[in-house]
């Protein structure tokens, strides 16, 4: 009997170490969207457009033949902003933008962030939200 309950302890035992392995490998994190994403060809955006990209969190600026793209996250508290008729306007708190996103008015402590943008090898523009550049610094095609 002792030998029978022994062999079962160590069996069960051993089971409940594969299990809990299993569980242990598989990552508990969720990764959200990619930081690098396009956006579309050069064509897509014709000069003078502000496009809201709502979902990526981006407006893309096209004047003439430079690109950039600027958040669209209120750098308040992280509401995001509507195109207005001078810039950019958060509709929670009342921080106002100009175009380029320097701060005109409201709480908001800093101007919004530019991110990189790039021409792939495939025509299609992307952009990295990992890699802030300085305001003002467009791509030029």
């Amino acid at each position: 009997m002792l030998g029978w309950l022994t062999g079962a302890g160590l069996f069960g035992s051993a089971g409940l170490s594969a299990v809990s392995n299993f569980v242990f490998i598989k990552p508990r994190a969720t990764y959200g969207q990619p930081q690098r994403f396009s956006v579309g060809k050069p064509e897509d955006f014709p000069s003078g457009t502000r496009a809201i990209l709502a979902p990526r969190g981006i407006c893309i600026v096209r004047e003439g033949s430079k690109l950039a793209a600027i958040s669209i996250t209120c750098t308040h508290l992280g509401c995001t902003v509507g195109a207005a008729d001078t810039g950019f306007a958060c509709p929670c708190h009342g921080s106002r933008f100009d175009q380029d996103g320097n701060v005109t008015g409201g709480p908001a402590p800093r101007p919004l962030p530019w991110f990189q943008i790039t021409l792939a090898p495939n025509g299609e523009i992307e952009v990295d939200k990992d890699i802030e550049i300085a305001p003002g610094s467009y791509l030029t095609l």
